[in-house]
């Protein structure tokens, strides 16, 4: 079910389930993997940190939605998730190359803040997660949360920086400060609509 009931009806869901399990061993072993690829100065620990995280990320999301188990604080915990092994990877990049310092600069405030905002704006109505704001705005979940932009929003500046693009991982860091900017515009005009601000 996508939708909750009635509004006081809301519940966040059970915290032990599979895909919760499978988000906080993610997000345990990155953060380690990742810090021990800073201490270390290795960019194949760094390679492998942001392996995990990916791959756990696909998996808890797979999990949740293959065994029944989407919860509200399963989504939350996600998010948060996403964002420790961002900051942490972010950080390691920057470390073992530092010309991508103003690249991480956009992308880690863009991710950091204004997507975790966004991400975390579905708490105001009635659905399980941000992968169901289609039932609110097709538009804002079309660029921000279908699989093609989940890929895009982090997939497209890690992977220029891989291939020592620096001004293409920039260009796309501000292309999506823009798109964020242009969603929360969006969200605000819907919490006025619905009457949830």
């Amino acid at each position: 079910m996508t939708l909750v009931e009635p509004r006081t009806a809301v519940t966040v869901g059970p915290l032990r389930t599979v895909p919760n399990h499978i988000t906080a061993i993610r997000t345990v072993i990155s953060v380690t993997v990742g810090v021990a690829a800073v201490v270390a100065g290795s960019a194949v620990l760094l390679s492998v940190a942001y392996g995990i995280y990916w791959f756990g990320d696909v998996l808890d999301g797979w999990a949740a939605r293959r065994l029944g188990q989407e919860t509200r604080a399963g989504a939350v915990l996600d998010i948060v998730s996403d964002r420790a092994c961002t900051a942490v990877l972010g950080a390691g990049l920057v470390s073992l190359l530092p010309d991508v310092a103003v690249v991480a600069v956009v992308f880690l405030l863009s991710f950091l803040v204004l997507d975790t905002m966004l991400s975390l704006a579905f708490l105001c109505w009635p659905v399980l997660s941000p992968n169901y704001f289609y039932l609110i705005d097709r538009r804002v979940w079309a660029v921000n949360w279908s699989p093609v932009a989940k890929v895009a929003n982090t997939a497209g500046v890690v992977g220029a920086v891989a291939f020592g693009q620096y001004r293409l991982a920039l260009a796309v860091a501000v292309a999506l400060v823009a798109v964020k900017l242009w969603s929360a515009g969006v969200m605000v005009r819907l919490l006025d609509r619905d009457d949830r601000s």
